[in-house]
């Protein structure tokens, strides 16, 4: 039923009712007529055998054949009519007109005083009594008395008629057959009018589901003919009006997001900051741009250019100043573009020039007017002024220089080396440059060094720190020492990958991994019960205590086991805290809240080491091994040392002498009065397993 349309709806609605009354109608119909042609044939039957009997009496009564049998072929004239016989009173044959098939009358008990009939299936058979009255007159009697007549009925005989019933029965299948075709003629004239009818109603209702559907479908210029009236009118109406308003807001909406799309398109290829293109956008035009030079042999360029001071600026006057100075510069820069020429900010306080169709003679007066304006500016920020500078890195663009990120890689190494070099200046790419292979050196090692964490190929060692009257200590003092092993298992000493891991930013990283080791370490003596017996030093660089996220880790580890604390004493360079005087007191002060200690290390490398020490509040003084080294021979050094240690004793500070590698510094040392000596003399460092074995 869902599947049928509003037309056939309709058509169904109008045509069902007039069916289901024309076939009640017919069968009424059919049913009168039936039993009219029945009742017809059965009351004419009777009649001609009623009109028959009396006709017959004088016929039975004189024993006349010839006048019955033609009284009898008159009647059998009837196209009904099988036959007619007339029977005497015991039941002898008189006559026979047509043919008929009679009962023994004797034998059938016929009644005397009416009609008998009997049916079957296909005739009607009817006897009626032929009977003789008599009445007896006396002609004596005078008129003036009473009339008296006795009267006597005689029983004659009996007149049979048989009726055939087919001519009914045709007769009915006519009248059938008639009414079904009236039946059907008016089923299909109504079936007509139905559909027009329908068509009429429904053809606005189906183009208002047309339109409909083609609107959901997104044709919103769709509309409809408004050719209704009334409720249809205004349905109609509706639809348009819907129409228009959702075709307008999808011009809005497509206006929308094709100013969206444009906007993404712009922000995925542009810095939002500065407007310049980006890195991704930069290095595909670098790729056409070397394309040029392998097919064509063009000359082309590549400058990596780095703000100097650009981070002094961001901290001391926050980021949005040093948004401004970007955008500032920006403007600076775009105003001495060639035409050929691509700015491009790579990220940061970093941006790249491409110098297309130009030779690197030229592209060297290029970039040095590039540099020289950005010396002359001078940027604003509330009352307070800045001199900035940029050194660049350049490398020149020809069929052989590989492919982009070589390019890249190269141009970067160069700034690198202008930078180290002094900043503020230009340095062109040369493979055979010694700064150059420094810094890629570096830069191997910062790969090695994250392969390390990745495989888990660091290690800690542990060396003694004791007392140099040998006197007995309530614990035992040693620093834990970090190791980096190769690919074949050997130890890598940290002084060899310790700078570039301090120039790339990866100490935070290698201290959070020492951290975590040192506090397992520490776990597993508190555990067991001798943690008492131990204090373990562990050194913090200075990018790691700038760090927030380093130091809520640290504090994080406390806050969840607090026992650890007054087992754990952290070791902080002289040149750390100096740079970071504020903070280091902040972390040292949030440390010592749950028992930390703290110690100085290479005390006396720096230009200001006594002035900065009274400010900062720590247990331990460790001298710098440097004046150690050499204590014996050289008196400035010995000199330099006691002047530490006396220091040290005068602000209550316990003082360290590291690198004593002879009997003869030791001896030294114990006459000057240092409390504590670390080296390979008192102890050569071990792996961590081995402290861990000791009870």
């Amino acid at each position: 039923m869902a599947a049928i349309g509003v037309r056939g709806r309709v058509i169904g609605l109008a045509l069902v009712p007039m069916a289901i009354i024309g076939i009640v109608l017919l069968f009424q119909l059919i049913t009168g007529k039936i039993d009219d042609l029945d009742q017809s044939l059965r009351t004419r039957s009777a009649a001609i055998v009623r009109q028959l009997a009396p006709a017959v009496e004088y016929g039975v009564a004189s024993g006349n054949a010839e006048v019955l049998q033609t009284l009898l072929d008159k009647a059998a004239i009837e196209p009904d009519i099988r036959g007619v016989a007339v029977f005497a009173e015991n039941g002898q044959w008189l006559a026979q007109a047509g043919r008929g098939t009679w009962a023994n009358v004797t034998q059938s008990k016929l009644p005397t005083d009416r009609i008998y009939l009997v049916e079957h299936q296909d005739r009607l058979v009817y006897y009626a009594p032929i009977t003789r009255t008599e009445v007896v007159v006396d002609d004596f009697q005078t008129f003036d008395a009473p009339h008296t007549a006795a009267s006597q009925t005689r029983l004659l005989g009996w007149v049979g008629l048989d009726v055939s019933r087919n001519a009914t029965f045709k007769s009915q299948r006519e009248a059938i057959l008639r009414s079904l075709l009236i039946l059907l003629a008016g089923l299909g004239i109504s079936l007509y009018l139905a559909w027009r009818i329908g068509r009429q109603i429904t053809r606005p209702i189906l183009a208002l589901t047309h339109t409909v559907s083609r609107i959901g479908e997104g044709h919103f210029n769709e509309r409809v003919i408004q050719s209704g009236q009334a409720e249809l009118g205004t349905l109609q109406r509706g639809v348009n009006h819907m129409a228009a308003h959702l075709q307008t807001m999808q011009g809005q909406m497509q206006e929308k997001i094709d100013q969206a799309t444009a906007r993404l398109v712009y922000q995925a290829s542009h810095d939002g900051l500065t407007g310049l293109i980006n890195r991704h956008e930069f290095e595909q035009r670098l790729e056409h741009t070397l394309l040029s030079a392998v097919q064509q042999g063009r000359e082309h360029a590549l400058c990596y250019m780095d703000l100097d001071q650009f981070k002094v600026i961001n901290d001391t006057c926050g980021h949005a100043a040093g948004d401004e100075l970007l955008r500032q510069l920006t403007q600076l820069l775009k105003g001495k573009l060639r035409e050929r020429d691509t700015l491009a900010r790579l990220g940061g306080d970093e941006f790249a020039l491409l110098l297309e169709n130009c030779n690197i003679h030229d592209a060297l007066e290029v970039a040095d007017t590039f540099r020289a304006e950005v010396q002359r500016f001078r940027f604003k920020w509330g009352d307070r002024i800045f001199a900035v500078g940029m050194s660049v890195g350049m490398v020149a663009i020809s069929r052989d220089s590989g492919a982009v990120s070589h390019l890249m890689s190269a141009a970067d190494a160069a700034c690198y080396v202008a930078k180290d070099r002094g900043r503020n200046q230009i340095h062109l790419y040369e493979s055979s440059d010694h700064d150059l292979m420094r810094h890629r050196g570096e830069i191997q090692w910062v790969t090695r060094i994250q392969q390390a964490l990745e495989e888990h190929r660091l290690r800690l060692s542990w060396q003694e720190i004791r007392r140099t009257d040998g006197a007995p200590d309530t614990r035992r003092h040693v620093e834990l020492l970090l190791r980096m092993l190769d690919d074949d298992g050997n130890e890598i000493p940290p002084m060899a990958f310790i700078p570039a891991a301090e120039r790339y930013s990866l100490m935070p990283v290698i201290d959070s991994w020492v951290i975590k080791e040192a506090m397992r370490v520490c776990q597993i003596y508190l555990s067991s019960g001798q943690a008492r017996h131990y204090l373990f030093a562990v050194n913090l660089s200075g990018a790691s205590l700038k760090a927030p996220a380093f130091r809520s880790m640290l504090l994080a580890y406390l806050q969840e086991t607090p026992a650890l604390g007054p087992h754990l004493c952290f070791e902080i360079t002289e040149t750390a805290a100096i740079g970071n005087l504020v903070v280091v007191n902040e972390f040292i002060e949030a440390m010592r809240e749950f028992g930390c200690s703290f110690s100085l290390d290479d005390f006396g490398s720096g230009l200001s080491s006594f002035v900065y020490l009274k400010n900062l509040k720590v247990d331990y003084l460790k001298i710098d091994g440097a004046f150690v080294r050499d204590i014996v021979t050289n008196p400035i050094d010995r000199s330099m040392v006691e002047a530490i240690n006396t220091i040290g004793h005068q602000m209550g500070l316990k003082t360290v002498a590291e690198f004593v590698e002879s009997d003869a510094i030791l001896a030294l040392l114990q006459q000057i009065g240092v409390d504590y000596v670390q080296g390979n003399v008192v102890h050569c460092p071990e792996p961590l397993m081995s402290l861990c074995g000791q009870s």
